[in-house]
């Protein structure tokens, strides 16, 4: 497969009008073009490295979000799980990262990666919270099915060899509590700092990345201490621990509309998040606009999940970046394919010869003007290698 003559941004510069070739799942050569499109654009499929697929993916308002899980059939989800995915890869989104994953994203990983189905590439992180931690504190009280908790170093260790053998990527640790957690706080504690060391060498023994989930100043300072490898949310990210942050490139994903919608009431949610989002956005901007001063890495991770961001927001996100956190369009579209990429270890996000065939062909210059970078203004994409969205020129 070949197109000639379209202006490539390849992930990290603009490279102007190339040839570009790939055969399935492989970009194969890129050299100048014989020929010249200005009005169309070819960039990597984005990166999004926080996303949870299971969650309703129907029509309509969403459903309850606390009670959808509890009473959907597993299998259902499953098929939700699927319309996320491939609805994420439509808009452009070609590798996701589940990080609150289990059996069922693991399954729909080896479907897709496998061909039985059309779909991205997705990684999945199983999650190592506490009994009454922000992970726990997502079904009612008077549920008796839970999802696995640990306690102490030792079974923090053994879940993290649970989720190595149920052929995890890597580990979600929860080190604050969260916003839509039930009767959970931003300020909690969660894990004592043995548990977390365990969880972190356990972790990276079994070649596993660990990502934490980080709402307080302590939370994150406590993962940043014990070497986790990326934060997600990082919402009250102090000064010193920006510069550590940005000495180390370490990656952070700061979730900026789905903290917004749920602070302003935009999405269904209880009071009681509505409450917890509002504190916390009434302080984050300053916070993290002084943090991408200071060169803290950030990459592009939502938190989609159906009922409060929905997958091919993503685009909005990377341009609310912009907005929020001071960054160029080009900074904002590199956190989007290339630094996000290697920010998870995968092969792609950029359009270079041996690496994955996944990018879009947009109307526009976004890298320039990044309102380009709209859902209105995508042609085509392609993902490992196959057209799956628009047709191409």
């Amino acid at each position: 497969m070949r197109l000639d003559g379209i202006p490539l941004w390849d992930g990290t510069e603009f490279r102007g009008p190339v040839e570009l070739s790939w055969e399935p799942d492989r970009i194969g050569g890129v050299r100048p073009a014989t020929q010249r499109y200005d009005d169309l654009c070819v960039l990597p499929g984005l990166v999004d490295t926080h996303v949870h697929l299971i969650g309703h993916a129907g029509e309509g308002p969403p459903p309850d979000f606390a009670t959808w899980p509890l009473v959907t059939t597993r299998d259902e989800q499953v098929l939700h799980g699927v319309a996320h995915a491939q609805r994420a890869m439509r808009h452009g989104v070609t590798t996701l990262r589940d990080l609150a994953g289990d059996e069922a994203q693991i399954a729909l990983r080896r479907a897709f990666d496998a061909g039985v189905l059309p779909g991205p590439r997705v990684q999945v992180h199983g999650v190592v919270g506490m009994t009454a931690g922000h992970n726990d504190l997502f079904v009612p009280p008077a549920i008796p099915q839970r999802k696995p908790t640990a306690d102490g170093p030792d079974e923090c260790r053994k879940l993290v060899r649970t989720w190595a053998r149920a052929g995890m990527d890597g580990i979600k640790l929860t080190t604050s509590g969260g916003v839509l957690s039930i009767g959970d706080k931003n300020g909690w504690r969660n894990y004592t700092r043995e548990e977390i060391r365990a969880v972190v060498d356990e972790a990276h023994a079994l070649g596993m990345l660990v990502a934490s989930h980080a709402h307080s100043e302590d939370g994150i300072r406590v993962a940043v201490e014990e070497h986790v490898d990326s934060i997600e949310h990082g919402t009250l990210l102090s000064r010193d621990l920006a510069e550590v942050l940005a000495a180390r490139r370490t990656p952070v994903a700061p979730t900026l509309l789905i903290n917004e919608a749920i602070a302003e009431g935009r999405v269904p949610v209880t009071a009681e998040s509505m409450a917890k989002a509002a504190e916390l956005v009434a302080t984050r901007n300053v916070l993290l606009t002084e943090a991408a001063r200071l060169g803290v890495r950030f990459v592009l991770g939502t938190d989609a999940n159906g009922h409060h961001v929905q997958f091919g927001d993503q685009l909005a996100e990377v341009v609310h970046m912009t907005e929020i956190l001071g960054m160029s369009a080009s900074e904002a579209l590199r956190a989007a394919t290339s630094d996000a990429a290697d920010s998870i270890g995968m092969p792609v996000g950029r359009i270079a010869p041996g690496l994955g065939a996944d990018f879009i062909v947009l109307r526009g210059r976004p890298w320039e003007r990044i309102a380009d970078l709209a859902l209105a203004n995508i042609v085509a994409v392609v993902s490992r290698g196959r057209l799956v969205a628009g047709r191409l020129p």
